[in-house]
């Protein structure tokens, strides 16, 4: 019973942690975005490719050794290459990979506001303390005596 719970507190500790929780939020974010660069993607970007391309974005290549006669359309999807699905994917990870490197980008920038502001003002040296004044003194004075 014990073991048990050890580590129900040891689990506890690690998955309320600041990072965790972030990194949870972000993963749920990341899926919300996901969907917007899809969508984004499909009806906006497809569109436009196959207006100047004059294909099909979401099209497909039969092999020639596959008899498709009588085949559902399902069919005969799954028995070709799907090369407009695929590019698909590839816009959609150049757009996240943009997108993600801008906001990166903008919190570094904000995260170095606050290191500049301190590092403009930096902080006064420490008065010395009365021995160090006195000993300071005392080693002027033999100074003069000795010149």
């Amino acid at each position: 019973m014990g073991f048990i719970k050890k580590f129900g507190a040891e689990f506890k500790e690690f998955a309320l942690k600041g990072s965790v929780v972030d990194m949870a939020i972000g993963v749920i974010i990341g899926a919300a975005f996901k969907d917007i660069v899809t969508s984004f993607t499909d009806n906006f970007i497809s569109p436009i490719i196959n207006s100047i391309g004059g294909q099909n974005i979401a099209g497909s290549i039969r092999l020639p050794w596959v008899d498709y006669t009588g085949m559902t359309l399902e069919d005969v999807q799954k028995l070709s290459l799907n090369y407009g699905a695929f590019i698909s994917a590839v816009i959609n990870f150049f757009i996240m990979a943009l997108i993600l490197f801008a906001m990166l980008k903008g919190i570094n920038a904000l995260k170095g506001l606050g290191k500049k502001k301190q590092e403009e003002a930096p902080a006064a040296p420490p008065e010395p303390s009365d021995e160090v004044k006195l000993l300071t003194e005392i080693k002027d004075l033999l100074k003069e005596k000795k010149a």
